[in-house]
């Protein structure tokens, strides 16, 4: 299976415990200096139906706009605030899940951001979320 990840990707090692355990999540770092986020999606992430959870690609993208955020700000703490999601198509066992989040907009204390899933260029989610910078 993990012949299926792309080689140019590097598997996320500082996730944090939650994080860790709904991965390995992988990342690229592209030329523009942004990221681009990968999950090869194995039986784990699936529910009775046989599609991954719907709950699942949430915590993928809640974990892939936080490090987008994170990109763009440096390493300073914040909280997801919101996070709104639309549910676009199923993804299946064996699917290589792209991911790709944009800061919108950034204030003082708040980043408003967008996120998309795909599979084969084929969106499977999107979502907006806005993310506090905490202390600020």
């Amino acid at each position: 299976m993990t012949d299926a990840i792309p080689s140019d990707f590097e598997a996320i090692t500082d996730a944090g415990n939650f994080s860790s355990m709904i991965g390995p999540t992988y990342q690229r770092r592209e030329d523009d200096g942004s990221l681009t986020f990968g999950l090869l999606v194995e039986s784990k992430h699936l529910n009775s139906r046989m599609v991954v959870h719907g709950g699942m690609l949430m915590s993928f993208m809640d974990q892939l706009l936080g490090r987008t955020v994170h990109n763009v700000i440096g390493r300073r703490p914040t909280a997801t605030v919101q996070l709104d999601n639309q549910f676009l198509a199923g993804v299946r066992e064996g699917d290589w899940v792209v991911g790709k989040g944009t800061v919108e907009r950034e204030t003082r204390s708040i980043l408003f951001v967008t996120g998309r899933l795909t599979v084969d260029d084929r969106p499977v989610l999107v979502s907006s979320g806005v993310w506090k910078i905490l202390g600020a």
